[in-house]
């Protein structure tokens, strides 16, 4: 068992990268990033921030822009359907005018 064991302890380092330490140091470290990542999920930086506002901004203003092309498209709409009736109008009136 001792002549297998050996040839394989020594060969450990190269089949390992060669770096038993930094395997260490990246396994007792992993709790400090992992938790580090955890606090930065949970808070937002103020870039974030800012750029959130921002989407928020242009998002409620493309709304707002919408909102008053649809408003001034339904007055062209009215102010043609009266125009029209007022045309039509004329048009009866003018019509009654010449028959009596």
């Amino acid at each position: 068992m001792r002549k297998i064991l050996v040839p394989f302890i020594v060969a450990l380092p190269l089949l390992s990268g060669g770096c038993i330490a930094k395997t260490i140091v990246d396994v007792a470290t992993l709790p400090v990033k992992a938790a580090g990542q955890g606090v930065d999920w949970a808070t937002t930086s103020q870039e974030e921030s800012d750029r959130n506002y921002g989407r928020k901004m242009r998002k409620k203003e493309a709304a707002e822009g919408a909102e008053r092309k649809r408003v001034a498209e339904e007055e062209a709409m009215r102010d043609a359907e009266l125009k029209e009736k007022q045309r039509n109008d004329r048009k009866h009136k003018k019509r009654r005018d010449r028959d009596d």
